[in-house]
């Protein structure tokens, strides 16, 4: 292994693999055998020799994120695991895995443990079986509460579940619903988002949003989610995510500080030495080069702008002495100008440290972030 230097990143390895295309996804994904599975496996191996040799840093996240990563099983996940530990050290490192409830067995997952995954993410998105069905998942309720019992069993002491607001018929009651089934199971990080009708899905097709809850609706369930989720002792630290005993995903912080990170796998975007990059949404491609084609150069990242609109998705916020230090030209007396009338509002909070966006704020980020920092 080569010797490496001070900076620290992140791995994302996509995994696009699915036993079936939920409705509201627009992921890439795919169903796939065991040999095109293992294909995979070999191509992401190579691929991450190769990198680990063109960016000799450390690595102190890794995230399988799909797509349904823990299809590929414990053999083939400890594979990908052992090369990028010889690759890229893996030190103390928070390591990731995706899965769906009904998709994780006992053996399977005392077996990733053991490779080395220390925290797993679950996409619940409801504990309403209405909920469930609507949004075509193949699980129940009960199925996901035996799937985080066996996670416990199996050693995870860091479990997330993904939580999904703004549904069809969906209430300010029923998310407390989904809300207490985490919290009565122990769980230690959710994440709880507004549905994204996205164009090519089957929701965009079906015009699912003529029956979701109206913009002034899904504002009402927003709020009440966050202040529910604080009431049952889990501590928001960006838009759409909570934990408990400051269990924060690190390696979703390296996106939201504007940290560097390496993605492999067709479809990963990655930020390595100041250049924003991503593969193709192309398995095949990524096979047949071992991701050594197909992986295009995006935009020169890390500026200003793109550095202030991710830190304001934390509850952190911006702190002036940070910007000082990391952009020294850049003008804050015009940004508290510009803040003062949305402090008012009560869209951020406003210090002599610096700048952090209200829970209302964060219904309008868009808005509010272009006004501060354009």
């Amino acid at each position: 292994m080569m010797e490496k230097v001070s900076k620290k990143i992140g791995l994302y390895i996509h995994v696009p693999f699915c036993v079936s295309k939920c409705p509201y996804c627009d992921f890439y994904s795919l169903k796939a055998d065991d040999d095109t599975m293992d294909a995979y496996t070999s191509a992401v191996c190579t691929c991450i020799d190769r990198m680990s040799a063109r960016y000799p840093y450390p690595a102190d996240t890794l995230y399988f994120g799909g797509g349904t990563p823990v299809l590929l099983g414990a053999s083939r996940l400890a594979n990908i695991l052992n090369h990028a530990n010889a690759g890229f050290g893996l030190h103390n490192a928070e390591i990731t895995l995706e899965a769906n409830p009904h998709s994780t067995l006992l053996q399977t997952l005392a077996d990733l443990h053991k490779a080395g995954v220390n925290r797993l993410s679950m996409g619940l998105q409801s504990a309403v079986p209405e909920e469930l069905a609507f949004l075509g998942r193949g699980h129940t309720p009960d199925e996901a509460r035996r799937a985080v019992e066996d996670a416990r069993t199996a050693g995870f002491d860091n479990i997330s579940l993904d939580i999904m607001m703004g549904i069809p018929r969906q209430t300010a009651h029923s998310v407390e619903r989904s809300i207490d089934f985490c919290a009565d199971l122990g769980i230690e990080h959710i994440s709880s988002y507004l549905l994204k009708v996205e164009e090519g899905t089957p929701f965009y097709a079906n015009n699912i949003l003529s029956i979701c809850p109206d913009s002034d609706e899904q504002a009402e369930i927003y709020l009440h989610a966050v202040e529910y989720l604080a009431n049952k002792g889990y501590s928001q630290y960006e838009i759409s995510n909570f934990a408990r005993d400051e269990k924060t995903s690190r390696h979703n912080l390296k996106y939201w500080n504007c940290e560097e990170y390496i993605g492999i796998g067709p479809s990963a975007h990655s930020f390595i030495d100041g250049e924003r990059r991503y593969y193709e949404r192309d398995l095949q491609g990524f096979v047949a080069s071992n991701g050594e084609q197909g992986w295009k150069f995006d935009a020169i990242g890390g500026d200003f702008e793109e550095y202030a609109m991710l830190k304001l998705r934390l509850t952190s916020g911006l702190h002036f002495d940070d910007i000082q230090q990391r952009y020294p030209t850049v003008d804050t007396a015009a940004m508290i100008k510009k803040a003062k009338p949305m402090r008012k509002a009560g869209l951020l909070h406003l210090t002599d440290k610096g700048i952090a966006l209200t829970p209302q704020g964060f219904l309008l980020s868009n808005s509010v972030i272009a006004e501060l920092i354009l």
